[in-house]
């Protein structure tokens, strides 16, 4: 969970880091407001990404987790039935 957490911090950072580079632009009001929705959407964009990766690396775990529980079961099944 500790990477989950550098790389959503990382994401932030650089999303707070492009949003004052923008405001701080010479550029007229509605272009900063056209750059900062385009830009929000990509940060949008890339943070589901990033919670999609790391809620399917914990699913994957979970699943090994139990796939690992129903083999040291059996096992526990086996030496029963065996002696």
């Amino acid at each position: 969970m500790k990477t989950g957490n550098v790389l959503l911090g990382i994401l932030a950072g650089a999303a707070t880091g492009a949003i004052l580079g923008i405001l701080f632009a010479p550029d007229k009001g509605s272009e900063t407001r056209k750059k900062i929705a385009k830009k929000s959407k990509s940060y949008t964009k890339d943070l589901k990404n990033k919670y999609n990766e790391i809620v399917d690396d914990i699913t994957g775990k979970f699943k090994d987790l139990g796939n690992g529980a129903d083999d040291l079961l059996q096992k526990s099944k086996d030496t029963v039935n065996k002696y």
